[in-house]
């Protein structure tokens, strides 16, 4: 099992994949588990490389987080597995996305996976997994960036962090919001309202947050969350591959996520985390995220 993964640090309060594969493991098929898997590919980074030390950066951040989430008044009881890393092959997104594919194929009956990235292009090939057992045409992307990622080709390259989500488009999913995005070209957004992709700007975030957790409330079938980090504001997520001002604050991001409780998560994505060094803040926002995800499960 698991043949394309390495062993790293792990994620704070995670179990180690080997309980999961021990031969007395009973799986409870109605308590959801989680499978965090590290994928650390930067192949087609164009401003800030980095992103391939995401990864161990955010599992680092995650040891400050402590077990009880005073926000949620919850203790985190969720069971996870730590996967370790995916053994990508860098400079070669084709042979990476087989390996990654591959791989969500094999825990896809048993565990959710929770990918922690590495450039935003490894959303295409987890969904892609995870649509041989989930109807992708019955789920709902929820994807929070400061870009629309719609371009058909970026550079001459087709799958590229800045072309993820046209990518995913063609896999034609049920319905595609975006979040927080205030930087595209003119031909991505004319493709947003011409597909019927809502899209909703970090400005329409701030002065109107309660309509978009109404939204993702109302949101009654399968969904798969994307978090590009760069979500935030570069005040609270500098080290990215791609910085843009005037972006969301950590606790708006929160807000928003906490509305995903209760809903059919089939996977989760953080990914453009380039941070390198031991505490940096773009790593503990983006452990933040997958703490607080996990908590209200």
């Amino acid at each position: 099992m698991l043949f394309y993964t390495e062993s790293p640090l792990k994620f704070a309060f995670s179990k180690d994949i080997s309980e999961f594969n021990n031969d007395s493991f009973k799986f409870e098929a109605n308590t959801p588990q989680f499978g965090i898997l590290g994928v650390p590919f930067d192949s087609t980074s164009t401003y800030k490389p980095g992103a391939r030390f995401g990864p161990n950066m955010v599992r680092e951040a995650s040891y400050n987080l402590e077990r009880y989430n005073l926000h949620f008044k919850k203790n985190l009881e969720a069971t996870f597995y730590e996967m370790g890393n995916l053994e990508v092959v860098h400079g070669n997104f084709n042979q990476t996305s087989k390996h990654l594919e591959s791989t969500i194929k094999e825990i896809k009956d048993n565990l959710i996976p929770i990918t922690i990235g590495g450039e935003h292009t490894i959303t295409y090939s987890v969904i892609k997994g995870l649509n041989k057992v989930n109807d992708i045409q019955d789920t709902t992307i929820i994807h929070f960036d400061a870009h629309m990622d719609l371009r058909e080709e970026y550079m001459g390259e087709k799958y590229s962090h800045a072309t993820v989500m046209r990518r995913i488009t063609d896999l034609n999913p049920k319905d595609i919001i975006q979040i927080g995005v205030r930087s595209c070209l003119k031909d991505e957004e004319s493709f947003a309202r011409e597909e019927g992709i809502k899209y909703y700007t970090s400005t329409e975030v701030k002065s109107n947050i309660n309509e978009i957790e109404k939204v993702i409330s109302n949101i009654n079938n399968p969904i798969y969350v994307t978090v590009d980090i760069d979500v935030l504001d570069p005040a609270y997520a500098p080290s990215v591959g791609t910085p843009t001002p005037l972006g969301l604050d950590p606790y708006e991001l929160q807000r928003l996520i906490h509305k995903l409780q209760g809903k059919e998560i089939i996977g989760l994505d953080v990914v453009e985390v380039s941070s390198s060094s031991l505490g940096d803040i773009t790593s503990i926002n983006s452990a933040q995220v997958i703490y607080d995800f996990l908590s209200m499960q």
